[in-house]
């Protein structure tokens, strides 16, 4: 898929190391000229040109946004203790649409037995940031 059209999905925001109950989602939305990150109640977390990003994947899978001074950590899932999407950002995904899965959406086995695809997600997060110009470290 290409990103012109634009891609839109719910992650979780890790915003503790430790503590899983601060591990909420997030409806990421990336366009061509805009990455928008927004909260359950659909505030804004980071909206940025997807250029102005700096992007990497640790190796636990988490994706590690940094831009305009702030560091965000997403990952695929959430802890047993983290909060649903909200039905708002469910309706929002419905209206913008998700988009095709990307080629690194596929998971091995491993990552779908015991993480539900999670790391493949950030994958598939960290390719299309790329592609859409975002620095890698």
């Amino acid at each position: 898929m290409s990103t012109d059209i634009g891609h839109s999905g719910i992650v979780y925001w890790r915003r503790s190391l430790w503590k899983g109950a601060r591990c909420e989602p997030v409806l990421v939305t990336l366009r061509p000229d805009s990455l928008h990150v927004r909260d359950r109640s659909l505030g804004t977390v980071l909206e940025v040109d997807p250029r102005a990003v700096s992007a990497r994947l640790s190796r636990l899978g988490a994706l590690v946004l940094k831009a305009d001074g702030r560091r965000c950590v997403l990952v695929g899932r959430g802890a047993s203790l983290s909060p649903e999407p909200s039905a708002d950002q469910q309706r929002a995904l419905e209206h913008a649409g998700s988009g095709s899965p990307g080629p690194a959406a596929a998971g091995g086995a491993v990552d779908q037995l015991f993480n539900g695809g999670a790391a493949a997600r950030m994958r598939d997060w960290h390719a299309r940031l790329t592609a859409a110009g975002a620095r890698t470290d």
